[in-house]
């Protein structure tokens, strides 16, 4: 996992005065964990926005805070609801010896057999799943390739997911993660009449043809 550092200063502006932090140009921020008091920070916000963009959850980042280094995760992202760039961020602090549970995205890779060749449709369950297991050995994602899924009916769960022995899962074994099922009937008769109707027109218009 490429390891990501953030450049922060620890912040005394709290309040209604943090909207002047951020015209500065700055994000607020809350680091916290078991083992800190919870520090309040500022970070560039410009360059934090760029840097945790398409960042999962379950990535480690290093919080460079005037010279120590602190190993966190991002907990929680608050938006400007209008113009959506980030206004504040929970850090969680972890120790790099002490296990942690938190939850890992599921991301679907490839393409199902039976999506293609058999018109069934792709039916998502868990879109994360919560894991433990040392800082170190957190995934970023966990990958499920679907191209196993070759019969209406098929379909993977928790219990089929491939990860490393370092990594615990603590869902249901038998939680769905994907599933294929045949069209609904309704679907199938929509689809067969859209198919059927220029054809009708068509006929239509010959048989004006041979009026005229």
């Amino acid at each position: 996992m490429e390891e990501i550092v953030l450049k922060a200063e620890r912040r005394t502006v709290i309040g209604k005065q943090v909207k002047a932090l951020r015209r500065a140009g700055k994000l607020p921020a809350v680091i916290y964990g078991h083992h800190i008091a919870p520090v309040a920070i500022s970070l560039d916000a410009r360059d934090t926005g760029r840097t945790l963009a398409g960042v999962s959850g379950s990535h480690l980042i290093t919080i460079d805070l005037e010279g120590e280094r602190l190993t966190t995760l991002v907990r929680d992202k608050q938006r400007n609801p209008i113009r959506g760039h980030l206004t504040h961020i929970d850090f969680l602090a972890v120790s790099m010896t002490e296990k942690l549970r938190t939850s890992v995205a599921i991301e679907l890779h490839g393409e199902a057999p039976a999506v293609k060749e058999l018109d069934g449709v792709l039916v998502k369950g868990l879109e994360e799943v919560e894991v433990e297991c040392l800082p170190a050995d957190l995934p970023e994602s966990i990958v499920v390739d679907i191209s196993s899924l070759k019969a209406i009916g098929d379909a993977i769960y928790v219990r089929d997911l491939v990860l490393p022995a370092a990594v615990e899962v603590l869902e249901d074994a038998d939680e769905m993660i994907v599933l294929v099922t045949a069209q609904a009937a309704e679907e199938v008769e929509e689809v067969a009449a859209a198919a059927a109707e220029p054809e009708v027109i068509e006929k239509g218009k010959k048989e004006e043809e041979i009026e005229d």
